[in-house]
């Protein structure tokens, strides 16, 4: 009887021993230093599978001790699909939860105020974090996947930050994009100067695009708009390089010449009234901002200091002296 009741003892403290190892395991960080380990779970794998998947990735974790905290927490059969980062310090308690609530491994990417679509496609279709569903699709198509109101993708998308779960599809970046742009423009549109010559959002559009491309002093843009208002009004030309060069495309090679503002394209401004049919870049809030409420101002012109600023003529004959004074 003595001895069956040391027997049990042992088993009863052996046992206990065990359950403390393991719960200082669980909460013990799978690595203190170093980089992420970055790992994958497919569709339909167990918590052993993922453990498997971590230590091919370079981790040290016991897939069996990992599948048995799954069971004993009941989250095993729980786990979520997708492309995780295990970071330093992680414990094992914490990374289960990570794959249960199917925190992603997060991505970036940086669309920039002023860039063209076609410098918005390249910059997506070379982040390698990104699923290239699209980038076999000519402009018309991905835009037929995105909207049905317009035919022509310049202007559409929203310079920003995009976050994303890395191998996400990059049809969601366009998507978030155009739907962000879509939201910040009604909002301008909504606060507008009933005054102002536009008939819709989208001319305040391709009017926040040529206010972008014009400067990059954010205090001049709302005064900039303000001289294409008042020469829309007036039925002046705008007169404005960006649309020219615009226009040229790939043509373009950093200088304008007089035969390029004396040939016309749909985007010449220097032939053609009004505005150009599409915008010529990707607006930011202050562009967008700056065309639907425009400084009062009684200036008509403008022209580089070449330092950044502009100077700005209410009359011909201060321009042209303004001209002689800054650029020739």
């Amino acid at each position: 009887m003595a001895f069956i009741k040391k027997l049990l003892l042992i088993t009863v403290l052996g046992s206990a021993a065990a359950a403390a190892g393991f719960s200082h395991w669980a909460k013990t960080p799978v690595f203190a230093e170093g980089p992420a380990v970055e790992f994958t779970v497919e569709p339909g794998s167990s918590v052993a599978m993922a453990g498997q998947s971590m230590i091919a990735g370079g981790a040290n974790i016991s897939p069996t001790l990992f599948s048995l905290l799954a069971r004993l927490t009941q989250k095993s059969g729980k786990i979520k699909a997708g492309s995780y980062d295990l970071k330093p310090g992680t414990t094992p308690l914490r990374l289960l939860d990570q794959l249960v609530r199917g925190e992603f491994a997060q991505e970036s990417l940086t669309i920039i105020e002023g860039w063209t679509f076609r410098q918005m496609r390249a910059a997506i279709a070379a982040h390698p974090g990104l699923k290239h569903d699209t980038s076999e699709l000519p402009d018309d198509m991905l835009l037929a996947r995105i909207s049905d109101d317009y035919k022509h993708p310049e202007g559409l998308f929203f310079p920003d930050t995009y976050l994303f779960a890395k191998g996400a599809s990059d049809l969601q970046i366009y998507k978030q994009s155009y739907a962000l742009l879509k939201r910040q423009l009604d909002e301008a549109w909504a606060k507008r100067d009933a005054s102002l010559p536009y008939k819709t959002p989208y001319q305040a559009l391709i009017m926040a695009s040529i206010v972008e491309k014009e400067t990059g002093q954010k205090s001049e843009r709302s005064r900039i708009a303000g001289v294409f208002v008042n020469r829309l009004r007036n039925g002046m030309l705008l007169q404005t390089d960006p649309t020219v060069i615009y226009g040229m495309g790939t043509k373009y090679a950093g200088k304008i010449r007089k035969r390029d503002l004396e040939t016309d394209t749909p985007y010449n401004t220097y032939t053609r009234a009004g505005l150009p049919p599409t915008p010529i870049a990707l607006p930011g809030r202050e562009s967008l901002a700056a065309a639907l409420g425009p400084e009062k101002t009684m200036a008509l012109y403008f022209v580089s200091r070449g330092d950044g600023t502009s100077h700005f003529s209410d009359n011909l004959p201060d321009h042209n002296r303004a001209v002689n004074k800054y650029q020739r």
